[in-house]
């Protein structure tokens, strides 16, 4: 029998008039991709450690709209946009927080012209602040001296100039963090954005994602941690190309810090 998670949702805060601290974006790939949805329960599990008072919005979120936006149907992501904005407005929603950066950088940066206007955060800037605050504690445990790399999520490096965030959480973890010829500003796409991620990629002579995996393969690492469902999903199918899922572990930050506290 699967544990019970504790995940409220803004109506039920909304019926005993009270407000959460933050609420939780699932997004699409944490509500529905099975291996995303691991992600999503990691960081809850976090949540609750922390003694976090959050809330989902449940049956009420719906796509931000990035895959439209990005796939150039600017009709499609106002309209999902407005409905969102409408929801987040009338729940009166000060600060959101999501795993995945594509969610994030759309509510982040796209919303407040449609009248949405949120303080922001990713899940690793989150567990950082929980961090520093002391309400959570990030301690070695099974990751101890592995190599690990970390994989730059565009929407959360790039286009949000986060670095820093979930390299710190892998410090804590006290991993031996290798770095890619490729990271940070210089980073290379897992190969799913811009809504290729629900596509056939174009001819051509070699997959974006296996490139990528190949660049994360040179460090030698037992685990390429990301921080975006889609880098997971992405990397992980690169892995399985190489025939080296036996031997290297694709994770969320989140997941890494999860599983190092048994949770």
């Amino acid at each position: 029998m699967a544990e019970a998670i504790k995940v409220p949702t803004m109506a039920e805060y909304m019926a005993e008039g009270k407000k959460p601290e933050v609420l939780f974006w699932v997004g699409c790939a944490g509500s529905f991709d099975d291996r995303a949805k691991k992600i999503t329960k990691a960081f809850v599990k976090l949540l609750n450690e922390a003694g976090v008072d959050f809330a989902v919005l449940g049956t009420e979120e719906t796509c931000t709209g990035d895959p439209a936006k990005r796939a150039g149907n600017e009709f499609l992501f106002q309209m999902q946009a407005s409905m969102n904005i409408e929801v987040l407005n009338g729940y009166e929603i000060e600060k959101v927080v999501t795993a995945c950066p594509h969610c994030f950088n759309t509510i982040k940066n796209e919303y407040p012209s449609l009248g949405g206007n949120y303080e922001v955060m990713h899940h690793t800037q989150f567990l950082k602040t929980l961090l520093n605050e002391g309400r959570l504690k990030v301690e070695g445990g099974k990751f101890k001296g592995k190599r690990i790399t970390f994989h730059d999520p565009c929407y959360l490096g790039r286009a949000n100039g986060e670095y820093e965030a979930p390299r710190d959480l892998l410090r804590k973890l006290e991993v031996e963090l290798i770095e890619m010829r490729k990271c940070k500003s210089n980073g290379l796409c897992c190969g799913a954005g811009g809504a290729q991620m629900f596509k056939e990629p174009e001819p051509g002579n070699k997959d974006v994602n296996v490139a990528r995996t190949e660049q994360a393969m040179e460090t030698k690492p037992e685990v390429i941690a990301a921080g975006c469902p889609f880098c997971n999903t992405m990397m992980t199918d690169g892995v399985k190309s190489k025939d080296q899922e036996d031997n290297v572990a694709v994770m969320d930050v989140a997941e890494m810090i999860a599983n190092a506290k048994d949770l």
